[in-house]
């Protein structure tokens, strides 16, 4: 089917939209122009969406704001956005209408191969990699998902020759019933437990990237997170594993071996990529390599993998380098919104760091965080609803050793705090462990301003 096709099937119908955040308004447009019925819901009310709401409507978009916004749906097809869980749709299903979303139908009518990558941590990193190795192959490459940017109103020009690669989160596979030609799982921990039900919940959604697939597809799964290497079982596909651990070399993938990643099939090993050769910081960023080179086995040579490494430089909001002032390096993770993820960045720097971390809880515990704080970090600053938590992980450690713990209102008095405290080496690192929406939209807008106060610093 192609997207004109399923444009076609919904006119004459009557069709929902949950969220009209930036994600879902290329759909709203989209629809409309096809000269669908579309009813617009958002939880703000109309002064919260500002002009945004007037532009709708003179576009022939009905609207259904505020906190009753999802009362009494009934349309014939009801687009969910990821951020909702699908119980709060029950009653509209139960009374007939499809549930669906902007990802599902993609995955409906995307002409190309599909490339998804999934995970707990890493997720962003690993698509980026795995699509700009793709383009530097010379293949045509559509970037979008949990990434943020929509697919779907570009499939009209998507070629069969080229590849889609989408960032999935485990909101978006909740419901979804096709897996991706080539899926990528990067690893699973505790996350999104203040929406998800429970941490099966969490689990069986990401593992829905693995269960549709078929004989022809492949899958690359984390050998050293015991949750992938058991979903790994569900795939009908080719598997495909990494590891970092040497000495448990996987049956097919890669793993290291004296200082490169190395890949192995059927026997025949090759080295690939030499790990001086990444400029990212974090064994997390070698198990990111490691897990697109096996996505991309086949389609890129392992030349042109050795030249993007030399010189890419990461993601934005993902260890990123802010600034170097005065001899400190100031780093912005502002991604890291949970506990894992936080670790996984403080186990990036061999100096022991100031940490500022806090922000609003996901109902993840924080004691696993405790221990590798007090490892990692020589000052620790918290800021946020989730402060009260991570302290008493860093003190409740059975390696706590009295490191000075700091408390700060804002972002501004954070960072103020940290620079009359750094001396020259030092390493400071916003890395929360919670998510932003305590004090901000996204966890980009958190980065930017964190990024804005440092750059403010005077030399």
């Amino acid at each position: 089917m192609i997207l004109q096709d399923y444009l076609q099937s919904l006119r004459g119908k009557r069709v929902a939209v949950t969220g009209i955040g930036v994600s879902n308004r290329p759909l709203v447009r989209l629809l409309l122009e096809a000269g669908i019925d579309v009813t617009a819901c958002d939880r703000k009310g109309r002064e919260a969406l500002g002009g945004l709401a007037e532009e709708l409507e003179a576009a022939g978009c009905k609207l259904r704001l505020g906190e009753g916004y999802l009362e009494g749906l009934d349309h014939d097809v009801i687009f969910r956005t990821p951020g909702l869980h699908p119980r709060f749709l029950d009653a509209a299903k139960a009374r007939g209408s499809v549930i669906t979303s902007e990802m599902e139908v993609f995955f409906d009518v995307c002409p190309c191969p599909i490339l998804a990558v999934t995970g707990s941590d890493g997720k962003t990193t690993t698509t980026t990699v795995i699509a700009r190795l793709l383009q530097a192959a010379g293949h045509t490459v559509h970037l979008g998902g949990n990434i943020g940017h929509p697919l779907l109103s570009e499939a009209p020009v998507i070629q069969p020759a080229d590849w889609a690669v989408v960032e999935l989160s485990s909101f978006q596979l909740l419901t979804m019933c096709k897996s991706p030609q080539i899926a990528v799982l990067t690893n699973l921990a505790p996350n999104h437990l203040d929406i998800h039900t429970d941490m099966d919940e969490y689990i069986q959604a990401k593992a829905a990237v693995l269960d549709y697939q078929t004989p022809s597809c492949s899958a690359v799964c984390n050998w050293d997170n015991e949750i992938t290497r058991e979903l790994s079982q569900r795939t009908a596909g080719k598997v495909f594993y990494f590891t970092r651990n040497s000495d448990r070399m996987p049956p097919r993938g890669c793993f290291l071996r004296e200082d490169a990643i190395w890949f192995q099939d059927g026997g025949h090993e090759r080295a690939v990529l030499p790990l001086a050769d990444i400029l990212l910081p974090g064994t997390h960023n070698i198990e990111n390599y490691m897990a697109a080179i096996c996505a991309v086995q086949g389609l890129v040579s392992d030349d042109t993998i050795r030249a993007f490494a030399r010189t890419f430089a990461g993601v934005e909001h993902r260890i990123e380098l802010v600034r170097t002032r005065r001899g400190v390096r100031w780093y912005n993770d502002s991604i890291a919104s949970s506990p894992s993820r936080t670790i996984a960045g403080l186990r990036a720097f061999p100096e022991k760091v100031i940490l500022i971390a806090g922000g609003k809880d996901k109902g993840v515990s924080y004691a696993p965080l405790g221990p590798v704080v007090n490892d990692h970090a020589k000052l620790l600053i918290l800021c946020g609803a989730t402060a009260q938590a991570i302290r008493e992980a860093a003190e409740g450690a059975a390696n706590w050793q009295g490191m000075e713990i700091s408390e700060a209102p804002d972002y501004p008095t954070a960072v103020a705090m940290a620079e009359q405290r750094a001396n020259t080496g030092d390493v400071v690192l916003l890395s929360p462990a919670s998510t932003s929406f305590d004090r901000f939209k996204n966890f980009e807008e958190r980065g930017r301003v964190f990024k804005e106060l440092v750059m403010a610093l005077p030399e």
